[in-house]
């Protein structure tokens, strides 16, 4: 495996209350760390290894006016109305068209929301810490941006159950185990349930990840699959304003 002496993390700065999640994978899908908290620890973790790969949901940059241009716009296949989707990136209107949901990112920062500045300081801070675009890391540190719901769409093939819901979580982490993490799996769940845990209303769902933590490790995932397997990702958009990168679909 070629980078099987790296690690991949994945980074959500969107767990809710200000908090960021984070995971991390080895080379051969091993969950290392698991956490939640702020986004000094997920720094903390992403600055000791000498080789890795992050990814991070949330932007990595605001747009660059590039979708005001009227070349850039005429480029584009379909290109879009005039007046119409200007405040935003390439990236996303590439995935807006496919009637994906995604942010948008906006020229200035006062636009974000919370998690979106904090998405953007990390990527800003990984930055300082030598994680580089994939193209320019030389196998030492890369990092990407990405969004875990549209990866396990892709993954799944469909729109996925929401996500807080006891099926949400099943489906995921079983999109997760069919890709090879070494994970519990999921269907083990219902061999746990008998009468008695349902007369109670007490189900086995410790044995399945909290939402926050399955969108950690489906960005640790990616970052995994866009190092040892390039072949099935895609970015997206134009590198000068920042690209996203996803699984390739079903």
């Amino acid at each position: 495996m070629l980078f099987s002496r790296a690690t991949f993390i994945g980074v959500d700065p969107a767990a809710g209350r200000g908090r960021v999640a984070f995971a991390a994978l080895d080379g051969d899908l091993k969950v290392l760390a698991l956490g939640l908290g702020g986004a000094k620890e997920a720094l903390a973790y992403a600055g000791g290894p000498e080789e890795a790969w992050v990814a991070v949901h949330g932007p990595a940059s605001l747009n660059h006016g590039l979708m005001a241009d009227k070349k850039r716009r005429a480029a584009l296949l379909p290109a879009p109305k005039p007046g119409q989707l200007q405040n935003l990136r390439v990236a996303e209107y590439e995935l807006l068209r496919q009637r994906l949901p995604v942010y948008k990112s906006p020229a200035k920062a006062s636009g974000l929301r919370g998690w979106q500045r904090t998405a953007l300081r990390l990527h800003e801070q990984l930055g300082e810490l030598g994680y580089r675009l994939p193209r320019r890391a030389n196998g030492r540190r890369a990092r990407l941006e990405s969004l875990p719901d549209l990866c396990y769409r892709r993954w799944l093939g469909r729109i996925p159950f929401y996500p807080h819901s006891l099926e949400g979580r099943l489906q995921r982490q079983l999109a997760l185990y069919d890709l090879g993490l070494r994970i519990a799996d999921p269907m083990e769940f219902f061999e746990e349930i008998t009468r008695y845990r349902i007369l109670q209303g007490v189900l086995p769902d410790e044995m399945l990840y909290r939402p926050h933590e399955l969108n950690a490790l489906a960005l640790a995932a990616l970052a995994w699959l866009a190092a040892n397997r390039p072949e099935e990702v895609q970015a997206w958009g134009d590198v000068r304003e920042g690209q996203l990168v996803l699984p390739l679909g079903r």
